[in-house]
C-alpha cells in the first residue's frame, strides 16, 4: 500500500490502493472480530474518532441523527446491539475496494448488509455507513 502524505492529499488519505487480496483479508478480520463478539477486537480496526451511521443508531442509541463519533460511544452502541443479538453471526457475501475505502457486503441476521468504510492515516477507518 502506498502511504500519501496529509501534506499531499489532506488529512484522511491513505489506503488509495488496496488491492483485493488485502480488503477480502480485512473483511474476513472484521467479521471473525464480529464473529467471536470480541469488541476490543472489531474496534482495533477504527481510528480513535471515528464516525458511524446506521439507521439502528436512533432507536438503540437514542442518538436521531444515526450518527455516532469515538469509540467510548460506538463501543457502547454495539455492546448494546451485542446484548440484545446474543448470537449474532455475519457471513461475507463480497468485498469492493474504492480510493481509500471498501464495502463489506454480508449476511447479517435479519438479511444483507452492506457496510461502507473510509480508511484514514494509518490505516484505520475514520467513518463507517451501515446500509441495510
Amino acid at each position: 500500500m502506498t502511504y500519501i502524505s496529509p501534506e499531499e492529499r489532506g488529512p484522511a488519505a491513505v489506503r488509495d490502493d488496496m488491492n483485493e487480496a488485502e480488503a477480502h483479508s480485512f473483511a474476513m478480520q472484521w467479521i471473525e472480530a464480529w464473529n467471536a463478539h470480541d469488541l476490543e477486537r472489531v474496534l482495533a480496526h477504527y481510528a480513535e474518532h471515528f464516525e458511524m451511521s446506521s439507521p439502528f443508531i436512533a432507536s438503540l442509541a437514542g442518538e436521531a441523527s444515526g450518527r455516532l463519533r469515538g469509540k467510548p460511544a460506538i463501543r457502547a452502541y454495539w455492546a448494546r446491539a451485542l446484548e440484545m443479538v446474543p448470537d449474532l453471526r455475519f457471513e461475507l457475501i463480497d468485498v469492493r475496494v474504492g480510493v481509500d475505502s471498501l464495502v463489506i457486503h454480508y449476511q447479517g441476521h435479519k438479511g444483507p448488509v452492506a457496510e461502507v468504510l473510509r480508511f484514514g492515516e494509518g490505516g484505520k477507518v475514520v467513518s463507517a455507513s451501515a446500509h441495510y
